[in-house]
This record gives C-alpha cells, sequence and structure tokens, in this order.
C-alpha cells in the first residue's frame, strides 16, 4: 500500500488513524497548495482531485477518508478503532457520520467560502455568502455534541475510535483557521485535551 499525503485534516486523520493501528505505510506528499492535486496525474488515482488517497496492493485506490480507515480496520481488525462486534461497529459508525455532516463539513466549507477563497475558488465552486451561516451550524452541533459528551471519556464512551479522530483533527483544524474550540463547550474542551496527548496526534 501507499499512502498519498498532504496538508489538511483529511490527510492527517488517515495519518492518525495509522498509527493508532501502528501501522508503516510508505507515503507520498502531493502538493495540495500548489495544485498538484488537480493535475492529471493525481486525478487518474482519484477523479475528485482530494486527499488523501490510498493506493492498494492489486494497484487500485481508495478514497474517501472514512472509507479508507475502514478498510484499514478490515485488514487489520487489532487494535479496533472502530469496534470488535456488530453494536460498536454501528455506534461508532453513528457518532462518526453525525460528526463529519454535522460538524466538519460546515466547518471546512465556513473556511473554504471565507479565510480559504483565495485558495478554493478556481477549484471548487464556493459561496462565499454562505460562509458565516455554515459557521455557526458548525458551532451549533458543536454545543449539542457538547451536551452528548456528559459523563463520557471518549464519543463512545470509554472506547477511543475513529469517530474522536474525526473530531479532534477537525476541531484542531478549526482552531488555525479562525474557528476556535468555544471554551463553553467544557465537555469537549476537556476530551480535546484528553485526545492532545495521544502520541497519535504528532503523525
Amino acid at each position: 500500500m501507499k499512502l498519498y499525503d498532504s496538508i489538511g485534516p483529511n490527510p492527517r486523520l488517515v495519518r492518525m488513524f495509522i498509527a493508532e493501528k501502528g501501522l508503516s505505510i510508505p507515503t507520498q506528499t502531493v502538493d495540495l497548495r500548489g495544485g498538484e492535486n488537480r493535475q492529471p496525474a493525481h486525478l487518474a488515482r482519484n477523479p475528485h482531485g482530494q486527499m488523501p488517497t490510498l493506493e492498494l496492493d492489486n494497484g487500485s485506490y481508495l478514497a474517501e477518508v472514512t472509507v479508507i480507515c475502514e478498510y484499514l480496520e478490515e485488514k487489520h481488525p487489532a487494535p479496533a478503532m472502530i469496534g470488535t462486534t456488530a453494536e460498536e461497529r454501528a455506534e461508532c459508525r453513528m457518532w462518526t457520520r453525525r460528526i463529519d455532516l454535522n460538524i466538519c463539513e460546515p466547518l471546512t466549507n465556513g473556511f473554504r467560502f471565507s479565510e480559504g477563497l483565495k485558495l478554493f475558488q478556481n477549484r471548487i465552486v464556493c459561496v462565499p455568502e454562505a460562509a458565516p451561516g455554515l459557521k455557526k451550524i458548525a458551532a451549533d452541533r458543536l454545543r449539542w455534541l457538547d451536551g452528548q459528551m456528559k459523563g463520557k471519556e471518549y464519543v463512545c464512551g470509554s472506547r477511543f475510535t475513529l469517530a474522536d479522530m474525526v473530531l479532534y483533527c477537525w476541531l484542531d483544524f478549526g482552531g488555525q483557521v479562525g474557528q476556535p474550540l468555544d471554551e463553553a463547550n467544557t465537555n469537549i474542551a476537556a476530551w480535546f485535551k484528553r485526545v492532545a496527548e495521544r502520541p497519535s496526534t504528532k503523525a
């Protein structure tokens, strides 16, 4: 396998997942800022032109971060970062989807359509007037999640999972692009500090 890697929260999530798994996968850096991901060589790997992409041993390619992580979990079940039972896997997938759709997506597009507009305006359809609303949605859903985190060590209770990695990578990214974590979300703030101590966050 080979991971086509770059800057950004999406590739970081996969690197973090690989680190938690204790795997060693060769990487090749793609220049995201320079637009290398939109050139023919990378589009042949991932027609969506996004990062990261995982090249499999059979020469095919996988994109989409949750798909890549689920593939790695199936190939290397231990330690389980999604779950060891159908119930555990379903719980992790439920929270991962909630976090991805309700927090990560609006947070990311809020950045792309405002602070990141210069970089993205010629690459994707951008809607600058939507940026304030998207940021508001992400902040609102984060407040909701803070209530759900009461009394929990991690998103799925005592288990550290893919759902935590998704949330951590995007909240850390948000703090770098004008959407810092509101410390009034005390449960998530405490959770964030716990996760930041894990060695995989440096991957």
